[in-house]
């Protein structure tokens, strides 16, 4: 039996992924749970498992290819064919009505499992076909089936070429006419390689006084990278945040010795033996012993229902610099952490992030968060706040200055903390507060026990 197989939401209701790479080929065999592909949203990259055992029959969708949610990647023959089946008598296997165990990081599946709605186009040649197809199962289950539009082969001079919206543009942007262009996907998709190699081939025909675009590596005075993925998420995100939520930065100036040198006494010590301590380690303690007492900078606007939410429980968001952009993975329940199992959850989350594995789950549900810019040897800055978040903090490089101790001059580890804080949940003596709270606790890391 022929089951094609169609791409799932990942979770967060994403309608759409990008196809980074094939693990396997056509006439390869696949188990169950079989790393299949590598595809990415907008927040993440994630390793596709089958979903079945099988022999691959099909790759509908080629490598740099965005597809939408619902439509089929791939196809399977799987036991119980009878000397196989035409692939247009297929079964179009959707997304399961619910997450199952063995479907390892789908997520959520859409609201609809129908194909996606898709502009109508204006053919000359017969009119269309009406064919049922599955949408896959129900709670009954029995297979729904409903009545999908399938198109002649044939076109029309009239029609474009066959290419997703992202490979359009990126047409566009190298003033490519995608006609001119020979599509190696499937059914003859222009894909962006496609594209690519054709301006990289025999030349690219300009549009009559317009400039030819210059291609990476030949010379080029600029280098145009479409916006997609993280990139684009985190800038959606930056923009939504910076112009809803009134922000408000502080700055607090503090004497750290204490803490290094308890730092320091740590890492020698047989109790965190091959554990990595940092200063973040110890920010992100006396961050979440502070808000203990200063709670409203751990909760949320909900503009919908017009309510403060106030979290009982801390998903401690960390800033990561990693190749695909920046990203804000966080741990969930931080705060019932003890300090080496903090130690080893922000060791754990910076090198999956860096590694580019970070989940979709691992990227959301955050409280609030920290951002580490002193080890880019920064001192301060005005952090935008994560959307949801009540609160960001931003850690500061920890230097040796002159600073008065005990009355006097003295060579101190110093470093600015910056926090910037919703207006409309934290007033400016919470804020304050908690800012204070956290600078006593990392001057003299005692106060810990006092406020335990």
């Amino acid at each position: 039996m022929i089951k094609e197989f169609r791409l799932p939401d990942l979770g967060e209701g994403l309608t759409e992924s990008e196809i980074v790479s094939w693990k396997v080929n056509v006439g390869d065999t696949v188990s169950l749970n079989q790393i299949i592909a590598e595809v990415e949203t907008a927040k993440a990259v994630v390793e596709l498992p089958s979903p079945f055992a099988g022999v691959i029959t099909a790759l509908h969708e080629q490598p740099g290819t965005v597809v939408e949610v619902g439509k089929p990647i791939v196809s399977f023959e799987v036991e119980g064919d009878a000397g196989g089946q035409p692939a247009a008598a297929a079964e179009s296997v959707a997304p399961p009505a619910k997450r199952e165990p063995n479907l390892v990081g789908y997520g959520a599946v859409v609201e609809s499992t129908g194909r996606p709605v898709r502009r109508q186009r204006n053919f000359a040649a017969a009119p269309p076909v009406v064919e049922p197809v599955e949408t896959g199962p129900v709670e009954t289950g029995r297979p729904v089936v409903e009545p999908v539009e399938t198109r002649p082969v044939e076109t029309t001079t009239d029609e474009r070429p066959r290419s997703t919206p992202p490979v359009r543009k990126l047409a566009k942007d190298l003033g490519v006419a995608l006609e001119d262009v020979q599509g190696t996907g499937p059914g003859g998709l222009i894909t962006r390689d496609d594209v690519r190699n054709f301006v990289g081939g025999e030349g690219l025909p300009a549009a009559a006084g317009q400039p030819q675009r210059a291609v990476p590596g030949q010379g080029e005075r600029e280098t145009r990278t479409p916006i997609k993925g993280v990139r684009k998420l985190t800038a959606a995100a930056m923009v939504s945040s910076a112009f809803t939520a009134p922000h408000v930065t502080e700055f607090l100036t503090v004497d750290v010795t204490p803490a290094m040198e308890l730092l320091a006494r740590l890492k020698s010590g047989k109790a965190f033996a091959g554990f990595k301590l940092t200063p973040l380690t110890l920010v992100a303690k006396a961050a979440l012993l502070a808000l203990r007492h200063n709670p409203t900078l751990n909760s949320r606007w909900d503009e919908d229902s017009q309510e403060i939410v106030q979290f009982n429980y801390v998903n401690l968001g960390i800033a990561a610099a990693t190749p695909r952009g920046l990203m804000v993975p966080n741990i969930k329940d931080a705060d019932r952490l003890t300090l080496a199992e903090l130690s080893a959850a922000l060791t754990e989350l910076t090198e999956t992030a860096r590694a580019g594995k970070t989940g979709p789950a691992d990227l959301t549900g955050g409280t609030i968060s920290i951002t580490n810019i002193g080890v880019f040897g920064i001192d301060a800055g005005t952090p935008i706040l994560n959307p949801g978040e009540a609160a960001i903090l931003a850690m500061g490089a920890v230097r040796k200055m002159p600073w008065e101790y005990q009355d006097q001059m003295a060579l101190r580890q110093v470093m600015t903390l910056s926090l910037s804080f919703d207006h409309r949940l934290v007033d400016g003596e919470q804020g304050s507060r908690f800012l204070a709270d956290l600078g006593a606790l990392l001057a003299d890391p005692g106060m810990a026990l006092a406020m335990a």
